[in-house]
């Protein structure tokens, strides 16, 4: 299949430039050569939203999906999962949605080890709201609900769900579409709960394109993914801030194989769906006349 197959023909509503097109295309590329592999079906492919510029991204998938409450993206990705394992469930959302009233889906989502991918789209703002501090806005930070400056230090994703116990923690950016896109790739074909926090900057109210462009650096691929010490040192070498000695590294961060969600739990193993149940309704309805 090509990647125009999973296109839609509803109109694009982003900002134009918006780096979200370039998420969404590098998830078109990674999906397509995964299922020309045949190494997962396009049927059983589930996007799931929630609220925000980044959720918009469902409007232009030609897929399964589903749109969640903002900030709630990762409940209905969970139940997908338990419904049916043969689904590969894809999560998108914003650094709002998630890292503000949505947090603690994050944080016991990563601690389950749920087998399912969350791309969150983190711009340090609410951009849809029109420039709203989030968790992840740096200190200092002047967005309209902060005209006075943002006056605590940002929430580092990173080392969030490095100590929640997520078994794939990456970074990447839309600037560097090859390298997102094989990190996509490899969050889809992890099996766990899958993070990459992703740096878009928002051209209209947090633009920090040249930024990013002269501080990322790739991380060394051949590290040993497993050590989660070696993980941590590198969250800390940048905080979500904007210093001019900063090194904000992408990649993958931390992986390792743990039991998932389903494996820990024996009546998962057989989904409901398969077991063959003998109903009597007449005897259901009389319980309740």
């Amino acid at each position: 299949m090509k990647i125009e197959d999973l296109n839609t023909k509803e109109k694009n509503t982003w900002c134009p430039g918006c780096l979200n097109n370039i998420i969404e295309r590098a998830t078109k590329k990674a999906l397509a050569d995964l299922i020309n592999k045949k190494i997962i079906k396009r049927k059983n492919v589930v996007i799931v939203t929630d609220i925000g510029c980044s959720s918009k991204v469902y409007d232009y998938f030609n897929l399964n999906g589903y749109y969640s409450l903002h900030g709630r993206a990762l409940p209905p990705m969970l139940g997908l999962r338990i419904a049916n394992p043969k689904l590969t469930v894809i999560g998108f959302a914003g650094d709002g949605g998630t890292y503000n009233e949505g947090v603690s889906h994050l944080i016991h989502n990563a601690r389950y080890n749920a087998d399912m991918s969350l791309i969150v789209s983190n711009n340090q703002v609410f951009a849809l709201t029109t420039g709203q501090k989030t968790a992840t806005s740096e200190k200092g930070f002047k967005g309209s609900s902060t005209p006075l400056g943002v006056k605590n230090i940002p929430l580092n994703p990173i080392k969030l769900v490095l100590s929640a116990g997520a078994t794939f923690v990456a970074r990447g950016c839309p600037l560097e579409f090859g390298h997102l896109t094989k990190l996509i790739e490899k969050a889809i074909l992890h099996k766990g709960f899958s993070f990459i926090d992703v740096l878009q900057p928002c051209l209209s109210f947090h633009n920090t394109t040249s930024f990013l462009r002269n501080h990322i650096y790739k991380l060394d691929s051949q590290r040993n993914l497993s050590d989660l010490n070696q993980a941590f040192q590198k969250a800390e070498e940048w905080n979500y801030d904007y210093r001019e000695n900063s090194k904000i590294a992408i990649g993958v961060f931390y992986e390792v194989e743990k039991p998932t969600f389903k494996d820990k739990w024996p009546q998962l193993k057989k989904p409901w769906y398969t077991v063959q149940r003998k109903i009597n309704w007449l005897n259901i309805v009389k319980e309740f006349r």
